[in-house]
């Protein structure tokens, strides 16, 4: 099977790696630098800090910011910190993979648009505004879904903008992507999200939401948590999403966002280097193989280009 080029917009794999103590070279979860640098010719991903926010005893923004750091270090013969499109094509070039920090709630930073400043410095590419749980920027997908930016919100995603963090509104309330989209001076992201048409969950984008987004000359990642797939476990059901998206014009706005460590993926993806597997079913059904390459690389890099 060939290699192939990987731009993957969202996985949990340093809050895996903080409980477990694994490696990121070798370990037991569904992204190890040992396959991916045999399956995958360029490989670029999202490593989101994530905690629940509702458990007391959740590790800090610096803690698992600072397993990242670990982990980078550790393994600088196989993969390096990214801040620009630039150093992540340059890491791919020397055959390193490129790695991007980002943030999976805001309320890990307080939500507080000061210590946005030190997540600049730490190189964050991207925070999303909430997890599941409403916080003071804004409700989710799961509470509060009428609630929109609150003023905090609203100062706190121009802020990023200034930053150069991408704004990403998986997990927001529907009245929360609507605000953001009603002031974004850039293109934002959905980094793990699909059709709500194709899979009825508010987890999942409208019609309406999807084109905004691609207006926006934003970007949409497929997400392979079976609970949002819907229907099959199989490359089929994945490409019910892939096709829905297309149709409405979305083809320079589709991505990759697996959630890899984060849940449970389809039976079809149960790692990440089984993408493989899925860019040879999406040639064999007819894609054009430079479509299947801007959906598993390019349009990522656009977005992150134009930071």
């Amino acid at each position: 099977m060939r290699q192939i080029s990987v731009f993957d917009a969202h996985c949990d794999t340093v809050s895996r790696l903080l409980e477990t103590g694994e490696s990121l070279f070798q370990n037991g979860g569904m992204v190890e630098l040992e396959k991916t640098k045999v399956h995958f010719r360029d490989y670029c991903q999202f490593f989101a800090l994530f905690a629940n926010s509702a458990r007391p005893d959740h590790p800090t923004y610096e803690a698992m910011r600072d397993c990242f750091w670990r982990h980078m270090e550790a393994q600088s013969a196989h993969i390096v910190q990214c801040r620009t499109a630039q150093e992540a094509l340059e890491a791919n070039r020397q055959g390193r993979a490129a790695a991007f920090l980002t943030v999976e709630g805001a309320e890990l930073l307080n939500c507080d648009t000061a210590r946005l400043e030190c997540a600049a410095r730490d190189g964050v590419t991207a925070i999303n505004l909430t997890w599941n749980h409403a916080n003071a920027i804004s409700g989710s997908c799961n509470e509060e879904r009428e609630r929109g930016l609150s003023d905090l919100g609203r100062r706190f995603v121009a802020r990023m903008e200034d930053l150069d963090i991408l704004v990403d509104v998986s997990h927001l309330s529907d009245a929360g992507i609507w605000d953001v989209l009603e002031q974004a001076r850039r293109p934002i992201i959905a980094s793990h999200s699909n059709a709500r048409a194709v899979c009825d969950v508010t987890r999942n984008l409208t019609d309406e939401q999807i084109t905004a987004i691609i207006n926006n000359q934003g970007l949409i990642g497929l997400n392979f948590y079976r609970d949002f797939i819907g229907g099959t476990l199989d490359f089929d059901a994945v490409r019910r999403h892939l096709d829905h998206i297309l149709d409405l014009g979305g083809s320079g706005s589709l991505a990759l966002g697996g959630d890899w460590d984060g849940c449970e993926t389809i039976d079809a993806l149960p790692g990440i280097t089984d993408l493989t597997a899925l860019y040879e079913y999406l040639l064999k059904c007819g894609y054009a193989e430079r479509l299947v390459c801007d959906i598993f690389y390019n349009n990522l890099m656009r977005v992150v280009s134009k930071r």
